[in-house]
């Protein structure tokens, strides 16, 4: 049995009783599932007979099938309930009047993976945005962050590269649940609707995800295994470059490369000091879809040998600055557009900085690189430990 009960079931079992009688929409996808598989939208609609009146889906679809960013899904009418199904990275990223007049009350039911870029929480966030302005309650239903909530990494967001893949002053492995995230947009950063948290139960903050004993559905499609999971806060950097993040393979995320890589010199380039937590091991891939389709790229398979060792943004900056100073000619920077950004350059909107790029081109070492995001981290984890709803 799991040893954590998330928001769904404790809902579904002990629903408030206001709850009743209103309209219900409920914003989910493939990853929203009890620990016996069975979809949100089926129990709810079970257990509130009649009641479900709309669904919303994030990026990659409602199924979680679109592959890549910026590949829109299209409204439909969901299969099994006959109700619509409104996305929300389709010709809109923010719900309309129009999508929101069918329900009193919406429903959020959505696996986060605990990384700043993820932007199931912006579209969260937008939703509570939405119900703030067309006067409707929301209620989340917790669920773990599956690279645990006591390790917060990286720089915070400078507000000039606001956007989809960051909208808020917030570091890159930032430690909260998508709960507590809704009630720090909510609160801290002022959105101010009717909000209310289902927590879950049996969840500690230094949980990772196969410590809850909760079945692991893809949140997305790049995501197949909780450890995709656990790299996922610094190998996404690479879709700021012209490597592969290993899209287009059983493993992405957890392989990089290029046709150009030579890994002796980049295992040189990392010197004899190991990289905390990992093993770096060489591998060739071939992707069958995105950056170097058919081609044999040479790269690394990231294995972690201790996660409370392994620090993934760090490690993914690093290894970045060794192809920079081994591969010059042949590395590149990727050129927008990025997630609907047609200006600035994709790596610092991953990055939430243009000066840590310009401090990895100039070579500079990562502990003084991250020395410059201490101060603003450190803040974060405090102004934000005041919505922590687990110990």
């Amino acid at each position: 049995m799991p040893l954590v009960k998330t928001g769904l079931e404790r809902f579904l079992k002990s629903p408030p009783s206001w709850i009743f009688g209103y309209r219900l929409g409920l914003l989910s996808n493939a990853a929203s599932v009890n620990n016996n598989f069975q979809h949100a939208r089926k129990l709810i609609d079970m257990r509130f007979t009649g009641q479900l009146k709309a669904l919303y889906s994030p990026q990659h679809g409602f199924f979680s099938e679109k592959q890549d960013n910026m590949i829109e899904s299209k409204n439909i009418v969901d299969p099994i309930l006959k109700i619509p199904v409104f996305s929300l990275y389709g010709n809109t990223r923010i719900p309309t009047r129009e999508m929101f007049e069918p329900i009193d009350v919406l429903i959020i039911d959505l696996q986060d993976v605990g990384t700043r870029v993820y932007t199931y929480i912006y579209t969260m966030s937008y939703c509570l945005e939405a119900a703030k302005k067309f006067k409707k309650k929301v209620l989340v239903l917790d669920r773990p962050n599956p690279i645990s909530g006591s390790a917060t990494e990286g720089n915070c967001l400078s507000t000039e590269f606001t956007s989809f893949v960051g909208r808020y002053p917030i570091p890159m492995r930032h430690g909260l649940t998508i709960g507590e995230l809704s009630l720090l947009f909510n609160n801290h950063y002022k959105i101010g609707c009717d909000l209310e948290v289902v927590p879950m139960k049996g969840w500690k903050r230094a949980m990772y995800f196969d410590e809850t004993n909760l079945p692991w559905v893809p949140p997305s499609p790049n995501l197949p295994r909780p450890e995709s999971a656990m790299v996922y806060p610094g190998q996404v950097l690479w879709e700021g470059t012209n490597v592969s993040e290993g899209r287009g393979t059983s493993q992405p995320f957890e392989l990089f490369g290029a046709p150009f890589i030579d890994t002796e010199k980049i295992i040189s380039a990392l010197g004899k000091d190991k990289i905390p937590g990992i093993v770096l091991r060489p591998a060739a891939f071939e992707p069958t879809s995105n950056k170097w389709n058919k081609s044999l790229c040479k790269g690394f398979q990231i294995h972690i040998t201790d996660r409370y060792k392994f620090k993934p943004y760090t490690t993914s900056l690093r290894l970045i600055q060794a192809v920079i100073k081994t591969h010059k000619k042949s590395f590149r920077w990727k050129n927008p557009p990025y997630e609907y950004e047609f200006k600035k350059m994709p790596i610092d909107l991953l990055i939430g900085s243009k000066k840590i790029r310009q401090s990895i081109e100039q070579f500079n070492a990562l502990d003084e690189i991250s020395e410059s995001w201490f101060k603003d981290t450190n803040e974060f984890i405090k102004s934000s430990s005041s919505f922590h709803l687990y110990k």
